[in-house]
């Protein structure tokens, strides 16, 4: 700011100066005295400048930060319905687009508000791809509010409420895989409670490995409201930097009885960078009245450096298999990536995969696409 005084003051000496130059051998130095406006312009700045830092103090929290992270995805998928003019997908070459706003502020310095702002015109095509903000599968343009949460120290344990958000949000699976959409949830597609409203739960860090927490998710209009399809789950993990294992239970309220789900998960890492990872998800459906009461779901991946990036494969359900009357109908994917930093804001993923017909009406779904990621 003292440039700026400066720059303010500069004309007003200037003017003061010019009269007294062309009569320099008429005057003496009694007779100039700039003291009086110099003073009155002093203060005009000094206002300027007092209002000019209340408004920067308020513009923007100095505890507030902001990250930024935007995905482009291309590619074509054989064998799926993708528009209501295009039959199985006839390998039409298709784009999308994913953008996201992380805004973060703490006010004691243990707490943290999060918000989290998506924009994306994700359509189902290239849905595998997992675009940042891309949760419009019908293709067209969206802005939406994806979470609104706040964690804090809660005694020695850490707590969140949300609106919009998992009640998962501080489970820890134990999985180094990172590929599809549908298979880096690891197999832990139900247990892990997603979602939600109205979302809440807490954790502990044992500092030991050990982990454990429990949360709870509510539908918005009718809080904890029998026959609502509330959620709750529980977690506990024990991970290190060669393996981990967790376990995940949690009970959906469904019609006037409750769904049930365990999900099992674990990672292995060799000395050589190469990760293994398997998860497995188990089912009871008490809450449905049809012919239906179990689900299945398991998952194999691996992944590891290779070159300057990363190659991972993996297989696993297509979701989650649901008995059907005495049998359950299998239904897999099979896909490979290959993620690649071109810089520490840039990275490039390369996907391919290929998903098994639900009956023998239908052909195998392939898809093969390239997401570029920045984060800034």
């Amino acid at each position: 700011m003292k440039l700026f005084k400066s720059l303010l003051v500069a004309p007003a000496t200037l003017g003061l100066l010019a009269p007294v130059a062309a009569t320099a051998n008429e005057v003496t130095i009694s007779d100039f005295a700039p003291a009086e406006q110099l003073a009155i312009t002093n203060s005009r700045v000094d206002g300027l400048e007092a209002r000019l830092n209340n408004f920067e103090a308020g513009s923007f929290s100095e505890t507030t930060t902001a990250s930024f992270s935007a995905d482009f995805g291309i590619g074509a998928v054989d064998g799926k319905d993708v528009t209501t003019t295009v039959t199985d997908g006839d390998e039409v070459l298709q784009a999308a687009y994913g953008f996201q706003i992380d805004l973060n502020t703490s006010f004691t310095g243990e707490d943290s508000l999060d918000i989290s702002l998506d924009a994306g015109n994700t359509g189902a095509a290239l849905g595998e791809l997992d675009l940042t903000g891309g949760q419009n599968t019908a293709g067209a343009d969206l802005l939406a509010v994806d979470g609104v949460s706040y964690t804090f120290p809660l005694g020695s344990a850490t707590a969140f409420v949300g609106d919009n958000t998992d009640g998962s949000m501080l489970f820890t699976t134990a999985c180094t895989y990172g590929g599809s959409n549908t298979l880096d949830d690891c197999a832990n597609i139900t247990a892990g409670i997603t979602g939600g409203g109205l979302s809440i739960g807490a954790a502990y860090d044992f500092d030991n490995g050990f982990t454990t927490a429990v949360g709870a998710q509510f539908v918005e209009t009718g809080i904890a409201t029998k026959g609502n399809a509330d959620s709750w789950a529980a977690n506990l993990a024990y991970t290190t930097d060669s393996y981990g294992a967790s376990i995940t239970y949690a009970m959906v309220e469904v019609g006037t009885g409750n769904d049930t789900f365990t999900a099992l998960n674990g990672y292995y890492s060799f000395d050589n960078g190469l990760n293994i990872s398997a998860g497995y998800e188990i089912g009871d459906l008490d809450g449905h009245v049809a012919a239906a009461d179990e689900t299945e779901a398991y998952f194999i991946g691996i992944n590891g450096e290779v070159g300057p990036g990363e190659l991972g494969a993996a297989v696993g359900t297509y979701g989650k298999m649901t008995e059907s009357g005495s049998t359950m109908p299998e239904q897999l994917m099979y896909e490979a990536y290959y993620s690649y930093a071109v810089n520490d804001g840039m990275t490039i993923k390369p996907l391919i995969y290929t998903v098994e017909a639900a009956d023998a009406t239908d052909k195998d779904e392939t898809g093969i696409m390239v997401k570029t990621s920045f984060s800034f």
